[in-house]
């Protein structure tokens, strides 16, 4: 039987430690289940892991995924999804994966094929613990407020959505029922997509408001205030945007990674972010983001979301670089 450690002070995620030469695959899948609906975030330790080991492991709790666009990652086994992290070696600010989009994960798998010896630690955060200790002023002046994303679009965007790369007025103005965005064109011609959602949103499993979404990685680290804004269309708040930073901050717990750990996070519950890499060619880690077969839907998103029906890969600008597979 594995060990199992249950959070405590300065461990806001459970441990699961092999106990002997067993694979995660050997795991009751109903004890992850419940550790992960109760508690958020399981570290799984001791098991050994590879490509498959990972996929497979993914694939008993989603019926689909998605793959994160963002250029550089590596497909390791493309057709399942399964990339590399990021390849920079900046540190990165809170988030939960895929947040500047309307179809966030539920869960985000990351598993480590190479550890690095300094620097690199994932780090992690309780989004509805930061919620409890914002200062009180800004809890209650973020509790009603919504975030906007404006984002630009192209015309293979537009005839994936509206079935037109000229969309007419009251195409826009009335998207089909799956389509997560609104759009709107501007005097110039130039038509944008957006979507909202609160700037402090209620987790899957648990009924307490959580902080989880775009804006520190935006100001952090692209340096951008404008993605998302608050609902009147200004950015937050400097003063908002450093007292949730400094928050998080403190209660951030960072991971340090061995060779064949596997590391399971509610997407709508915890944040992650890294510290500065030291050495790229020593860390090696699998990503895989994907949809609950156990999921509860947020009401936000499109009824039957196609996120949900088939894996999902987002269109692309046409000036994206594809991605490379090395596996």
């Amino acid at each position: 039987m594995p060990h199992v450690h249950l959070p405590a002070p300065r461990q806001p995620h459970v441990i699961v430690v092999a106990d002997g030469e067993g694979s995660v695959l050997d795991l009751d899948p109903a004890l992850v289940v419940d550790l992960y609906k109760t508690h958020g975030a399981i570290l799984f330790r001791g098991f050994g892991l590879d490509v498959a080991a990972f996929r497979d492991f993914a694939r008993q709790f989603c019926t689909t995924s998605v793959v994160n666009e963002s250029p550089g990652r590596e497909a390791v086994d493309g057709p399942a999804n399964v990339f590399t992290v990021d390849p920079g070696v900046r540190a990165f600010s809170l988030h939960p994966e895929l947040s500047r989009e309307p179809w966030k994960p539920d869960v985000a798998f990351f598993g480590c094929l190479v550890a690095p010896r300094a620097g690199g630690q994932t780090t992690l955060c309780d989004g509805v613990a930061l919620v409890r200790a914002l200062p009180p002023g800004l809890y209650q002046a973020l509790a009603h407020r919504r975030l906007l994303y404006i984002k630009q679009t192209w015309p293979s965007l537009l005839r994936y959505w509206l079935g037109t790369e000229t969309p007419s007025d009251a195409q826009l103005a009335s998207p089909p029922p799956g389509c997560p965005y609104e759009f709107r064109r501007f005097p110039d011609g130039e038509i944008v997509r957006y979507f909202t959602r609160p700037a402090l949103h209620k987790p899957m499993f648990i009924d307490a408001p959580a902080f989880g979404n775009f804006l520190l990685f935006a100001r952090f680290n692209h340096g951008r205030n404008d993605h998302p804004v608050m609902d009147d269309g200004n950015p937050m708040p400097e003063a908002w945007l450093h007292a949730i930073r400094d928050t998080g901050a403190a209660l951030e717990v960072p991971v340090g990674w061995q060779a064949g750990d596997l590391l399971m996070l509610d997407n709508t519950r915890f944040m992650h972010g890294r510290t500065e890499i030291t050495d790229p060619s020593e860390r090696r880690i699998l990503t895989y983001f994907g949809y609950l077969g156990f999921a509860v839907p947020d009401s936000e998103e499109p009824h039957d979301a196609i996120w949900r029906r088939e894996n999902f890969e987002p269109p692309l600008r046409p000036d994206h670089p594809r991605y490379v597979e090395t596996a």
